[in-house]
C-alpha cells in the first residue's frame, strides 16, 4: 500500500487569463478547481499510472467537503482528519499567451501538536511493512518544524519507507530521520548545504553527501531541464522530452508519484528513473492539477535521455 499524506491540502483553483497585468482589471476566460494538495496530487497520478494509494489528509468546511467528494468520484480512497476551519484555496492565474504561472497561495487552517500526534498513532497501526509512505507539501500553522521528522521515524518504526517532499525547516528537520527519498530542486539542495550548486558536477555532489549520509535516494528536480537522481546504487542524468506546457502546477509532484509507483512495483532504478521523467513530462501537458494522462505518458517514455554518471 501507498499512503500520501498531505497534512495543508487545498483546493486548487486554476483561472486562465490572456494577458495577465497588473493593477489592472483582467477578464477570465475559464476557471477550474480541483483536489489539490502535493499528496493528493501524488495519489492522482498514482491513480493514472494503474496504481492504489490512500490519501491522508486535515480536511474541513465545505473545502473539504470538495476535495473529499472529488477523491471520491476518482475511486482514491481517503482517511480523513478533522480540521479546525475551511480547507485551504489556492489560486493560479495562468496565462496562456505570456505563458506566465502565477500562484496565490493562502496558509490553511491550523492544527494543533495534539492532532498531529492522533492523527500519526491512527496511520503508524495502519501502516504495514513494506508500505511506501509519501509525505509532501507545507506544514499547516501550529505545526513544529520538526513534524516530518517525527512521522518519518514514527512510519520507519511501523516498516515503511518514507518520501518526504518538503523545504525548508521542514525538510531539513526530516533529513535527520532518514527517509529513503528526497525531491528537492537544485536551489532547495543548495540552501540546504549552505553553498551555491551552479552546475551538474556541483549539484551531482551535493546529492552525493545525502546519499552517503543514509538517504537512499535523492532526485534533484531541475524544471525543463530534467533531473539529477542520486542512489546508493548509482547516479544519473535525465533529460525530459520537449512538450507544450499547459499547466507546471503539480508537476513536482508527479515524479514524486512515478518513483513511488515504481517501488511499489519493485521496478529496476533505470526504469523509475525514466518513468518519473515521462510522468512529469506527461503531467505540464495538463489544465489545472489534472493528473498525466497514461497515454502520453507511454508516448513519452522513449524520448526521456538517459546517462548513468
Amino acid at each position: 500500500m501507498i499512503y500520501t499524506v498531505t497534512l495543508n491540502p487545498a483546493v486548487d483553483k486554476t483561472i486562465y487569463v490572456d494577458n495577465f497585468t497588473l493593477d489592472a482589471v483582467n477578464r477570465v476566460s475559464s476557471i477550474r478547481q480541483d483536489a489539490g494538495g502535493k499528496g493528493i496530487n501524488v495519489s492522482k497520478t498514482i491513480q493514472q499510472l494503474g496504481g492504489t494509494s490512500t490519501a491522508v489528509a486535515f480536511l474541513g468546511g465545505a473545502s473539504g467537503s470538495f476535495i473529499t467528494s472529488a477523491l471520491d468520484e476518482m475511486g482514491i480512497p481517503v482517511r480523513a482528519f478533522a480540521a479546525e476551519g475551511d480547507t485551504r484555496t489556492n489560486t493560479k492565474v495562468v496565462d496562456l499567451v505570456s505563458h506566465t504561472y502565477t500562484d496565490i497561495n493562502e496558509p490553511g487552517a491550523a492544527v494543533t501538536k495534539a492532532m498531529l500526534d492522533d492523527a500519526l498513532a491512527i496511520l503508524a497501526l495502519e501502516i504495514n511493512p513494506g508500505d511506501i509512505v509519501v509525505l509532501s507539501g507545507s506544514l499547516p500553522a501550529g505545526a513544529p518544524t520538526k513534524t516530518y521528522a517525527t512521522w518519518t521515524r514514527a512510519c520507519r518504526k511501523a516498516g515503511a519507507r518514507v518520501f518526504l517532499d518538503a523545504d525548508g525547516e521542514a525538510l531539513v528537520e526530516g533529513l535527520a530521520a532518514k527517509p529513503s527519498l528526497i525531491k528537492p530542486n537544485e536551489v532547495e539542495l543548495g540552501r540546504m548545504l549552505g553553498r551555491e550548486l551552479v552546475d551538474d558536477d556541483s549539484i551531482i555532489a551535493a546529492a552525493q553527501e545525502l546519499v552517503d549520509d543514509g538517504i537512499e535516494q535523492v532526485m534533484v528536480s531541475m524544471g525543463g531541464a530534467g533531473a539529477i537522481f542520486v542512489t546508493d546504487k548509482g547516479a544519473y542524468r535525465l533529460h525530459q522530452p520537449a512538450v507544450e506546457v499547459i499547466s507546471t502546477v503539480g508537476a513536482g509532484d508527479s515524479v514524486v508519484a512515478a518513483l513511488a509507483y515504481a517501488a511499489d512495483q519493485n521496478l529496476p532504478l533505470e526504469q523509475a528513473a525514466r518513468l518519473s521523467m515521462a510522468v512529469g513530462a506527461a503531467t505540464v501537458m495538463q489544465p489545472g492539477t489534472e493528473p498525466a494522462k497514461r497515454d502520453d505518458i507511454d508516448r513519452l517514455l522513449d524520448q526521456v535521455k538517459l546517462t548513468r554518471l
